[in-house]
């Protein structure tokens, strides 16, 4: 089943312009990484998004969306911020790819100068303190208390917010609302006074260290969870078998990987219907983020057990 786009809808190529002078950039004088951490969809990936400008992130309504540890780059007042957004930490589903996820959230504990930890306004689960248990000591932690434009009156917050303080010393509480965009200046401010002074580690225009070929995986991978809601399970994954960058136009070829024969027509659909929006909604975000047209084709390939063989994870891309 492919979702393409022909030859000839390509647009010319545009005449050389003349060079602009660009302002000169203020030198960085501090730069860190800071995690961003929290149970599962509690808006990790959202918030990554907003506020790099960009969607580095996938999303979807599904739990477990994130599966790997992304960078996003936001360079800005001689400061550059390396946000690392992490999977959910999983307290279920006890398989390979989950241990590999888990470890990929301690690992950025570890490694971080600054913790973003995530939770819903008024909402504290089993799973947050299992969170909250790992939080190191001896890093600043500022604890977010998103989705405030749900929560109602946030006076009401403020009993909630007293309880869940004693249980970290956090440099800071702050309300926000990842979706909207509300309290982030906020949050820059407090994160840009705890970076540590340092020289940039990525150009002022960058925005991740991923790759076009990690980001087309992952926008495919999207748009699979947000079309099939709960149809299909959790055993889902893209490869890329083919990335060709050819000046303005990327031909990419991927295989939608599915655990069990009965899923692939799940994933296909009737007529081809399923894979075919997915292709198109992909493409669209591709084109987007790349600023290239893109010719895309995608298959369904059944692998059994690939969520439980560290071989297979290592082969799709994942962290060991």
């Amino acid at each position: 089943m492919n979702d393409s786009i022909a030859d000839s809808e390509l647009p010319d190529t545009p005449p050389d312009a003349l060079p602009t002078a660009q302002p000169a950039t203020p030198p960085i004088t501090h730069c860190g990484f800071i995690a961003i951490v929290g149970r599962p969809n509690v808006g990790k990936s959202t918030l990554m998004n907003r506020l790099i400008g960009q969607k580095v992130s996938i999303t979807s309504a599904k739990a477990q969306t994130t599966r790997h540890r992304i960078h996003g780059v936001l360079t800005r007042d001689a400061r550059q911020f390396v946000f690392v957004d992490t999977p959910g930490f999983q307290t279920k589903h006890r398989n390979a790819l989950n241990r590999v996820m888990n470890r990929s959230v301690t690992q950025a504990l570890a490694d971080v100068d600054v913790i973003v930890f995530v939770i819903e306004a008024g909402k504290l689960t089993e799973a947050d303190q299992e969170v909250i248990a790992l939080l190191p000591k001896d890093r600043p932690v500022l604890l977010l208390l998103n989705k405030t434009d749900k929560a109602g009156d946030r006076a009401k917050l403020l009993p909630f917010v007293e309880r869940i303080a004693k249980l970290h010393d956090f440099h800071a509480i702050l309300p926000v609302s990842a979706q909207r965009g509300d309290g982030l200046d906020a949050l820059m401010k407090v994160a840009g006074e705890l970076l540590p002074e340092g020289q940039a580690m990525f150009d002022a225009d960058d925005f991740t260290d991923r790759s076009e070929r990690f980001l087309a995986a992952e926008y495919i991978r999207e748009k699979l969870f947000r079309q099939l809601g709960d149809e299909l399970p959790y055993g889902l994954a893209v490869e890329i078998e083919r990335f060709e960058a050819e000046g303005n136009l990327r031909r990419i070829a991927a295989a939608v990987i599915v655990g069990r024969e009965a899923h692939k027509g799940i994933v296909i659909g009737r007529s081809g219907e399923v894979l075919k929006t997915v292709g198109s909604a992909a493409r669209h975000d591709m084109e987007k983020v790349f600023d290239s047209k893109v010719f895309l084709e995608l298959h369904v390939k059944v692998r059994s057990g690939w969520a439980d063989d560290e071989r297979a994870l290592k082969s799709l891309g994942f962290e060991p």
